[in-house]
């Protein structure tokens, strides 16, 4: 494994590698972002009424409006708020530290993007097309359009969000402690896999979690290789920008898409080829993602 950039990429969490350090940096991060969460929802509630609130709120079939998953995926900017401040005031050291050398950082994403999206377009355009559950129609097309700026900007938060903490902060302390990518890649992943559960899905919530661990071990994997977050916020905001904005399943998060998949979620016959879809995309993002990095 090519992973002479993750040296340069972590060194900057080597002047404070404890163990405890860390431990108590997550706890501190789970807290702010609680804490700012309740507040940022009270603010949904006074701004937005009891719709808005009961959308963003409610344990199952959260984010069935436009407004829902809008005000869902800004709330990422709490994980990024939190992240921030502890890699600051407890680790002494800038939070963009964890995106890695900024102009290094633009590049990638810019080069991995615009493959994952050449990428996109011909997994669209070749067959096989279509899909065995019926599709319906989602946002109205001009709607669509309109919120489109907010909407990619929001997908674009909300994954930023998570590659920094997982990739950027847990994945760097981790690694300034310990040498074995099987800590320092496969740790996060498990991490990421069980905050994925979903309990609308029944059954399928393994699988899903699965799904999600497998796509945080290619997202360590490229960000070790990049030495920057770059290519793994690509790959994740094409992910989530085909499956939140394109494409969802009818339920939760379903809001903004210009399509949604009559598909039940508990349904682990139904669910399971358009998780092996899935997960056969984020395979061959990951591969050409890596040719990407190599320009």
């Amino acid at each position: 494994m090519s992973y002479e950039a993750h040296a340069a990429f972590v060194a900057p969490a080597r002047g404070k590698p404890q163990l405890w350090r860390f431990l108590v940096g997550l706890v501190l991060i789970m807290v702010i972002i609680l804490g700012l969460t309740v507040l940022y929802q009270a603010a949904a509630l006074r701004l937005g009424g009891t719709a808005l609130h009961r959308d963003i709120t409610r344990l199952e079939g959260t984010g069935r409006t436009p407004a829902g998953v809008l005000v869902l995926l800004y709330s990422f900017l709490v994980m990024i708020l939190a992240t921030a401040v502890v890699t600051a005031q407890l680790h002494k050291r800038s939070p963009l530290t964890l995106l890695g050398p900024l102009p290094q950082m633009l590049r990638q994403f810019g080069a991995t993007l615009a493959v994952l999206i050449a990428l996109g377009l011909a997994i669209t355009v070749l067959p096989p097309w279509g899909y065995s559950d019926p599709l319906t129609p989602g946002v109205p097309p001009l709607l669509w359009l309109m919120l489109l700026p907010l909407s990619l900007t929001a997908v674009l938060v909300q994954t930023s969000a998570e590659e920094i903490l997982f990739r950027g902060y847990i994945q760097q302390q981790l690694a300034a402690r310990f040498a074995s990518p099987l800590i320092w890649m496969v740790a996060p992943a498990v991490i990421f896999g069980l905050l994925h559960y979903r309990p609308d899905a029944g059954a399928n919530g393994a699988l899903i979690m699965l799904w999600a661990a497998g796509f945080a071990l290619a997202a360590a994997d490229l960000t070790a290789r990049a030495g920057t977050l770059g290519p793994a916020i690509a790959l994740h905001f094409m992910s989530n920008t085909s499956a939140l904005l394109f494409l969802a399943a009818d339920g939760t998060l379903s809001g903004l898409a210009l399509f949604r998949l009559q598909v039940d979620m508990a349904d682990t016959e139904a669910l399971r080829p358009y998780l092996m879809i899935d997960a056969s995309v984020i395979l061959v993002g990951w591969l050409a993602a890596r040719v990407a990095i190599r320009r």
